[in-house]
């Protein structure tokens, strides 16, 4: 089993659910998420990013194949231009 960690700060914070309803909207179109964790945060200071997204994965050609996926690839168009920062990390669980 593969996690896959997104943290991401937008330019501008009302962005924030928006991507949060967009990224949920993948579970049940993409058949590689085994499954999805979508928070928003809550406090807010000056090292908080504003999402952080949790996805598992059979297989990293699963993971591969979601990052692939053309729903994924339009959430991750309309998700881009808004983020002033991300950072990702992916591990075995």
């Amino acid at each position: 089993m593969l996690t896959h960690v997104v943290l991401m700060k937008f330019t501008d914070p009302a962005d924030a659910p928006e991507a949060k309803e967009r990224l949920e909207g993948l579970v049940g179109t993409v058949e590689q998420i085994t499954s999805m964790t979508v928070g928003l945060d809550l406090l807010h200071t000056d090292v908080s990013y504003d999402l952080c997204m949790t996805t598992t994965h059979d297989s990293v050609e699963e993971l591969r194949a979601y990052q692939g996926h053309p729903a994924h690839l339009e959430v991750a168009g309309w998700l881009r231009p808004r983020l002033a920062a991300r950072a990702v990390v992916d591990h075995e669980s």
